[in-house]
């Protein structure tokens, strides 16, 4: 229900006005010229109309109170609609009283604001329609407007009647269906589009996905033949360490025990000078020939150092120019430096012989990491192949060396032999004596070379042990600390040598095969599965929007179907009631509604224009038959007749779908006496359903209406408002 009007500054009404409507009639009269039409303009203007020309104006400022010599021009125009809520009419807005209010400035622009909130022009228009109040204005005719409906194209007069009829309502849901349709087929083309573009990374992904997962395997089989191998060889190490080494002391023993009996011997044989002298001399030469095996001995250390360093070099050299180094992953360094820790740990009284070969495990450690993260192939290369000409060159000098110490020995042996056997001939009667010092010294000669050889035994363990722990490192940035988790033995297989040596060789061919895979690589299969479902939440949404794009396509049919409907239903109740009100305001006759026929260039329309022409909604047609007249077209009607015409599909239109209240300016102007009461009468029926709003000179019109008020302008131009309650007047006049 219409409550109140509020006006500020729109056009000739300078001050704020208010109108209210509580009757279910009001009238508004005045003379000519006094703004009485303003207020229709202003209901217009209030509920969005946009068209300054239908508020009588050709711009925005012209709503605006141009000024006059009694008041200034206003900077806005603001009119305000107040409508009694309690029955929610607007259904979207939980409020008993609802004030939709529009303001315009000289700039030009323009404000809504439902409730004191700023809304937009749309939201208006959803607003209005939920209470069918329509864009179209069919419920507010302006003076000189009662035509309007006949003279209209048959599209526009189809919107009328939608609009009368509450189909907006429909229209604008099936708009906001069609609006999200579109936004979804955007967001399907989007995600298509994505879909495409994540397409060959997926692929590629998937082609490194299954390198990493080919070097995992190899990863696999590395650990598994590690755990075999490093089991076997640390218990070698082990046990055959503990065994040379219980060898060598039990030879050190024996050597002792040897010489010490060799020294007794001696000593019988210094009685003489001769016998002093070629014994000094023997025993020179044996000094001699223990200085020769000692420095032998050194040589052969040194020799088999420089073999151990050799070939580690020609491995690395070999690895080097096959691109062996692999980026070792972050969580493994923690893992590498508690190897590093781990080979340090030593007991305070370890010998001298381990805690070398801790301190060269981790040499050898920082030296791999350097070699693999902070230089260039091409470096490390080239300082291998130096390295590994050096150390041939010192293995050649080193062997020159051993040979010619060889000689020597040799030479002295021979000279020692000699000598023993002149000291020997010397005393004929002590030969049984130096004999015995021969066999002696002989069996010395033998202790002596079995320790040496039980030493140089050690010295290769050693070298095995270093080059077991330079595996265990690899093994380590290839495999992982997984490859070294495996339970040593307490004993050995009885198996040859050479069956280790054969997993050695395996176990190096399994780390080149994974160096050339690329390694291990946790970071692509991350990135893979992290796009293929990137790909599946895309294609789950794709199905998603396909799904939503289908239920609005489904809602869109439903709605053209429920329009279809309602609008067929529409029609018959509009033609119906539209005869019943012409026969009554022509005294007989008919007249009814029609869908426009098809174009007849329809043929000739290519097949895009057919659908372009299919898509449209026929427009509306108006046949009337005068009583004892024959009309062919509206064209041929006069101008009352034309009015009366008008006003019965007005009513006809509001009869069907009552909107809330009906604004009519003048449209009784053209009516007799006769035909004026019957205006009057139909009035009163239409006041059972709608507010009237009429603005009228005709008395029959103004005795119908429950307030009356009345339009004056002065001097000033401004318009003012008298206003009389008939009611309030009776009592007044009894």
């Amino acid at each position: 229900m219409l409550k109140r009007l509020e006006i500020a500054g729109f056009k000739s009404f300078a001050r704020k006005t208010a109108l209210d409507f509580s009757n279910a009639t009001t009238a508004i009269v005045g003379p000519n010229g006094s703004g009485k039409s303003n207020l229709a303009e202003a209901f217009r203007f209030a509920l969005g109309e946009q068209s300054t020309k239908s508020m009588r104006g050709k711009k925005s400022e012209d709503l605006i109170w141009s000024g006059s010599s009694a008041s200034p021009r206003a900077n806005r125009a603001a009119v305000a609609v107040v409508f009694d809520n309690r029955k929610r009419i607007f259904p979207k807005i939980d409020f008993d009283e609802v004030t939709i209010e529009r303001a315009v400035f000289r700039d030009g622009a323009s404000e809504y604001s439902v409730n004191g909130s700023k809304v937009r022009l749309r939201d208006v228009h959803e607003f209005l329609a939920s209470a069918n109040i329509g864009q179209t204005g069919h419920h507010i005719i302006s003076q000189g407007e009662a035509d309007r409906i006949l003279l209209a194209q048959p599209r526009e007069r189809r919107a009328m009647l939608e609009d009368a009829l509450g189909l907006k309502v429909f229209e604008f849901k099936k708009q906001e269906a069609e609006r999200k349709l579109e936004k979804t087929a955007g967001n399907m083309r989007e995600v298509e589009i994505m879909r495409r573009e994540l397409a060959p990374h997926i692929r590629f992904l998937k082609k490194q996905v299954e390198r990493v997962e080919r070097a995992e395997q190899l990863a696999v089989e590395l650990r598994e033949s590690s755990h075999e191998y490093f089991a076997l060889e640390e218990s070698y190490l082990v046990v055959e360490g503990q065994r040379t080494e219980k060898e060598r002391e039990e030879a050190r023993v024996r050597l002792e025990r040897a010489a010490e009996e060799l020294r007794v011997f001696d000593e019988r044989t210094t009685n003489d000078a001769e016998g002093a002298e070629l014994s000094r001399r023997v025993r020179e030469q044996e000094r001699e020939i223990e200085r020769l095996s000692e420095e032998r001995a050194e040589l052969s250390r040194k020799l088999g150092k420089n073999e151990g360093a050799l070939e580690g070099a020609k491995q690395r050299s070999q690895k080097v120019a096959h691109e062996p180094y692999v980026k070792v992953p972050r969580d493994d360094l923690k893992q590498l430096r508690e190897e590093a820790r781990r080979q340090t740990e030593l007991p305070e009284d370890a010998p001298q012989e381990q805690v070398v070969a801790a301190l060269k495990g981790v040499a050898s450690l920082v030296d791999a990491f350097w070699n693999r993260f902070m230089r260039s192939d091409e470096d490390l290369l080239a300082d291998e192949e130096q390295l590994v000409n050096d150390l041939e060159e010192e293995r050649s000098e080193l062997s020159r060396t051993s040979s010619e110490l060889e000689g020597r020995v040799q030479e002295a042996r021979a000279k020692l032999s000699k000598m023993r056997e002149a000291s020997m001939a010397h005393d004929e009667t002590g030969r049984e004596e130096r004999h015995r010092i021969l066999g002696l010294a002989e069996g010395k000669a033998k202790e002596e070379s079995e320790l040496v050889r039980l030493e140089e035994r050690l010295r290769e363990l050693v070298l095995l042990k270093e080059e077991y722990e330079r595996d265990r490192r690899e093994v380590l940035a290839l495999a992982g600390p997984e490859a070294l988790q495996y339970e040593a033995r307490g004993s050995l297989p009885e198996e040859p040598r050479k069956a280790q040596e054969d997993r050695k060789r395996e176990l190096e061919r399994t780390k080149i095969r994974l160096e050339e895979a690329g390694g291990i690589g946790t970071e692509v299969k991350e990135e893979y599965e992290e796009t293929t479902g990137r790909d599946s939440f895309l294609e789950h949404e794709l199905v998603d929007l396909g799904a939503s794009a289908e239920k609005l396509r489904g809602l869109i049919d439903d709605l053209d179907d429920e329009l279809a409907k309602t609008f067929a239903e529409g029609l018959v109740k509009v033609n119906r009631s539209f005869d019943e009100f012409f026969g009554l305001m022509f005294g007989g006759g008919s007249a009814k509604l029609t869908l426009e026929a098809p174009s007849e260039r329809q043929e000739e329309l290519d097949e895009e224009e057919e659908e372009s022409v299919r898509r449209q909604k026929p427009g509306i047609e108006v046949s009337v038959h005068l009583p004892k007249k024959r009309v062919q077209s509206l064209m041929q009607l006069s101008g009352g007749e034309r009015a009366l015409t008008s006003i019965a599909l007005i009513f006809a239109m509001s009869q069907v779908n009552p909107p809330p209240f009906l604004i009519l300016d003048e449209t009784d102007a053209a009516l007799d006496e006769a035909n004026s009461r019957r205006y009057g009468d139909m009035l009163e029926n239409l006041a059972k359903k709608s507010q009237l709003i009429v603005i009228t000179h005709n008395r029959e019109t103004m005795s119908r209406a429950g307030i009356l008020y009345g339009v004056t302008m002065g001097g000033d131009s401004m318009s003012k408002l008298l206003s009389v309650k008939f009611e309030e007047a009776v009592k007044v006049a009894k």
